[in-house]
C-alpha cells in the first residue's frame, strides 16, 4: 500500500446491503456512521466521492415490495422514488455537520462522449474543491441495457478513474475476500489470478444485482489504471477511516501498473470499444514488452465497425484482450489492408493503454 499521506483522493462505494435488510427495511444505523467517518475525512483534508446502491432498495422498501421488479418501467418507477429518497437521506445525515452533498446520476453515454466525459470530471473535481460530497448513482430512472453500468461496482471504478483517485473503497456486508473453504480474510491480494476469481460468487438478495465477482471485476478496472482498492465491511467500527489511512481492515488489492494520464485512463475504461482488432504474437510483443505503436503488418483480423478516432479492443490470437487504443482508419480501410503496411500506425503509442 501507499503511505497514509498519499491516499487524497478516495472513491467509496456503499452497497444495497448497508441500506436495507433482506426484508426491504430502511436501515440507517450503518449509513449513520459511514457518514460520520466521510466528515472526518474531510477534516482531514480527504477528497471524498461516494458511490451510493439503494435507490431501488429505497422505492422498493416505500413501495412495500419484496422482490426486486423484473421488467423496466417498474424498476425505474422504484428507482425514481427511491433515489429522492436516498438522497433526502444523505442530506439529513450530513446537514448534522452543516456539510453539502451533491447528486450526480450518470450513465455510459456521459461517460462515452469526451466533452461530456470532461465536463462531469471538472464538476466532481469543483464539488469537492468546496468541500461539498459527491453522490453518485447511476441515472436507473432513464437507463437502458444499451447504457447500464450493469452494478455500481464498476460504476465507482469508473468514477476512480475519471477523477484520477488514489484510492478505491468497497463497502459492503462482508469483511473481505474470504478464502475458502476456511472462510478467512485474505488480507492482501497481490494480483486477480483465475484462483482469486474462483473466490467470488454471486449474491441471492432480492435488492442487490452485485456480488463478490462484480467487486473483483470492478477492482480490475481499478488496478488496470494504477489505483489500488480496499473490500472492507461498511458494519464494522471505523473501517472507513482504517482504510481510507492505510491501516489493515478487510482485503487490500494492490496496484502494481504506473497511474495513467487522463486520456489514456479514458481510453482504457472511459469509453466502450467499437470493435476488435486480432493481432499476431509479434505485434503483441511490439505493444507489450517495447511500448511500440500498432501497425497495420500484424492485423490478423477486423470484428465490428468503427470509424477514425473510436476506442478499439486489441486481442491476441487466443481473442484475448490485452490492450485499447484510439484507432486512425475504419473498419472497411483496416479491412481491406490488414498485414499491408500503411502509411500510417493504426493505432499510435500515444493514444494506446496495455491493460494486460
Amino acid at each position: 500500500m501507499q503511505s497514509r499521506k498519499n491516499f487524497i483522493r478516495i472513491v467509496v462505494k456503499v452497497g444495497s446491503s448497508l441500506i436495507s435488510s433482506k426484508q426491504n427495511v430502511l436501515e440507517l444505523k450503518y449509513l449513520k456512521a459511514i457518514i460520520e467517518q466521510i466528515n472526518g475525512l474531510f477534516d482531514q483534508g480527504k477528497e471524498i466521492v461516494l458511490v451510493s446502491s439503494g435507490a431501488v432498495a429505497c422505492g422498493m422498501s416505500l413501495l412495500r415490495i419484496k422482490q426486486r421488479p423484473k421488467d423496466i418501467a417498474s424498476l425505474q418507477a422504484a428507482a425514481a422514488i427511491g433515489q429522492n429518497e436516498l438522497m433526502g437521506i444523505y442530506r439529513r445525515l450530513l446537514g448534522r455537520n452543516k456539510r453539502l452533498c451533491a447528486q450526480v446520476l450518470l450513465t455510459w453515454d456521459d461517460f462515452e462522449d469526451r466533452q461530456r466525459y470532461l465536463n462531469v470530471r471538472k464538476t466532481l473535481l469543483h464539488l469537492l474543491k468546496r468541500k461539498v460530497l459527491p453522490v453518485i448513482n447511476e441515472n436507473d430512472t432513464v437507463s437502458t441495457d444499451e447504457i447500464r453500468f450493469g452494478d455500481n461496482d464498476k460504476l465507482s471504478a469508473l468514477v476512480a478513474n475519471l477523477i484520477g483517485a488514489d484510492l478505491l473503497i468497497i463497502l459492503s456486508d462482508v469483511d473481505g475476500l474470504y478464502r475458502l473453504p476456511q472462510k478467512e480474510v485474505i488480507p492482501v491480494v497481490e494480483k486477480i489470478t483465475p484462483e482469486i476469481n474462483r473466490l467470488c460468487c454471486n449474491t441471492d438478495k432480492e435488492a442487490c444485482v452485485g456480488g463478490m465477482s462484480s467487486k473483483i471485476r470492478a477492482i480490475k478496472i481499478a488496478l488496470d489504471v494504477g489505483i489500488p482498492a480496499i473490500i472492507a465491511s461498511g458494519k464494522a467500527d471505523d473501517s472507513l477511516i482504517k482504510a481510507a489511512i492505510g491501516e489493515s481492515v478487510g482485503t487490500v488489492f494492490i496496484a502494481r501498473g504506473q497511474s495513467l494520464k487522463s486520456k489514456k485512463r479514458w481510453i482504457a475504461y472511459g469509453v466502450r470499444p467499437k470493435g476488435t482488432i486480432s493481432v499476431d504474437e509479434g505485434a503483441k510483443q511490439a505493444l507489450v514488452k517495447n511500448r511500440r505503436s500498432l501497425l497495420s503488418v500484424g492485423i490478423t483480423g477486423i470484428h465490428g465497425d468503427f470509424e477514425p478516432g473510436e476506442t478499439v479492443s486489441i486481442v491476441d490470437s487466443q481473442q484475448k484482450e490485452f490492450a485499447r487504443g484510439e484507432v486512425n482508419f475504419s473498419s472497411s480501410v483496416l479491412a481491406l489492408h490488414k498485414g499491408a503496411r500503411l502509411a500510417r500506425e493504426v493505432v499510435h503509442r500515444d493514444n494506446l493503454v496495455v491493460i494486460e
